[in-house]
């Protein structure tokens, strides 16, 4: 009897080894299929934006510097139509928006 029990746990023992070694297999080459993906496919860059109430605000006035820049823009063109004045115009602009922007929206908060 005590041979059959002796028998059956080496019969346990090495099926537990052969799970253990292909549980090994496995995790080796999970390992190795995650460090070749890691160096393949770059990582994810997320950028978030602040939420806060002065960033929202600022926000806001940027977008609306930038749609009144796009109107005069715009309305330059279909009234010269012309390119020598559009281009005056766009190059005015440029240097203008900072100067209204500083003087609309007053950013010492």
């Amino acid at each position: 009897m005590s041979k059959e029990r002796a028998r059956r746990r080496a019969e346990r023992e090495a099926e537990r080894a052969r799970a253990m070694r292909a549980n090994e297999r496995r995790q080796a080459r999970r390992a190795r299929r995650r460090a070749l993906l890691s160096r393949l496919v770059p990582r994810p860059v997320r950028f978030y934006r602040q939420g806060g109430l002065l960033a929202r605000r600022h926000r806001a006035q940027n977008a609306v510097a930038a749609l009144g820049f796009v109107i005069v823009q715009v309305v330059a063109w279909l009234v010269w139509g012309s390119f020598p004045i559009s281009f005056a115009v766009l190059v005015f602009s440029l240097l203008l928006v900072p100067v209204v922007v500083t003087l609309a929206f007053d950013r010492r908060i």
